[in-house]
């Protein structure tokens, strides 16, 4: 965190992004602002919803930072990384936002992966 801590205005952005990063990398079976929250300790959604919506902070500079770091510590000629982000396919009907979105390998996991070559 230290990397991108000058990236973030305000102290409490920062620790929040901390926690949300740990709390996406945790083994909760579903992922989303309420149980990020509870997992978190904390009463509500509504600060990790304010982290993406209304904190002030410098998501490109953030975004540049992580990548440096990847490049750093997983760099090899000979290596592919392939980020898989498609997520698994909503299956409601009744709820606003929930309606199947195009995923071209639709239903599976993100995944980073490392592919090296022989």
């Amino acid at each position: 965190m230290s990397r991108i801590a000058g990236r973030f205005a305000r102290v409490e952005p920062r620790l929040r992004a901390k926690r949300l990063a740990l709390d996406l990398l945790s083994d909760l079976p579903r992922k989303n602002c309420w149980t990020i929250a509870e997992w978190a300790g904390e009463s509500s959604p509504h600060g990790m919803q304010h982290l993406p919506c209304r904190a002030v902070w410098y998501a490109d500079g953030v975004r540049d930072d992580v990548r440096e770091y990847l490049v750093e510590h997983l760099y090899d000629d000979a290596a592919v990384l392939v980020v898989d982000e498609t997520g698994d396919v909503k299956k409601g009907t009744h709820t606003v936002g929930v309606q199947r979105p195009y995923t071209w390998s639709a239903g599976t996991s993100r995944q980073l992966t490392l592919l090296h070559s022989t």
